[in-house]
């Protein structure tokens, strides 16, 4: 089978995002793995029927979302689950439309970071570390909390007025 790098680096991309989204429908993160090593293998499987003119993700997406059902179908016949196909699959639909909604402002996110400035895009990060209060920054920058704290706020709103604006021109 010959599979392009570039859906290699599609698969790889997205596993995150696949995790997340099977985890949603199994409940368990164990199971969560098994269910997304079954859908890498049908995905590997399937890479020849893939549309490179159409977004990878949702295409992932509708065949984690059929194994996670034949995992959820399984399990049923090991014991009772409280929700029936139905909702499951409405369940499942909503969580994969969530999901590329998601990757979609992520991607948008990650667009707007890097057009700030980098003194700005350097506040942000050091605010998400782990060890990114807002008294230890104003100490390290030599100014007060709320000084961060003001510039910190400005920094998200431009974040958010742009993510809208990148949303905006994928729509129209």
């Amino acid at each position: 089978m010959d599979v392009s790098a570039e859906f290699v680096a599609q698969i790889t991309r997205s596993q995150r995002q696949l995790h997340s989204f099977i985890l949603s429908m199994v409940w368990n993160p164990a199971e969560a793995d098994d269910v997304l090593q079954e859908t890498n293998l049908v995905l590997w499987e399937k890479a020849a029927e893939f549309d490179t003119d159409r977004p990878f993700l949702p295409w992932a997406i509708r065949f984690a979302q059929l194994q996670a059902l034949a995992w959820l179908k399984r399990r049923r016949r090991q014991q009772r689950v409280v929700f029936d196909d139905d909702l499951t699959r409405l369940l499942a639909d909503e969580a994969a439309r969530e999901e590329v909604v998601f990757e979609e402002r992520r991607q948008a996110l990650a667009a707007c970071l890097q057009k700030l400035p980098s003194d700005q895009r350097d506040l942000i990060a050091r605010r998400y570390e782990p060890a990114g209060s807002v008294n230890a920054m104003a100490e390290v920058v030599g100014t007060t909390p709320k000084a961060v704290s003001d510039r910190l706020r400005r920094i998200r709103h431009a974040l958010l007025q742009c993510i809208r604006r990148q949303l905006g021109e994928a729509t129209a």
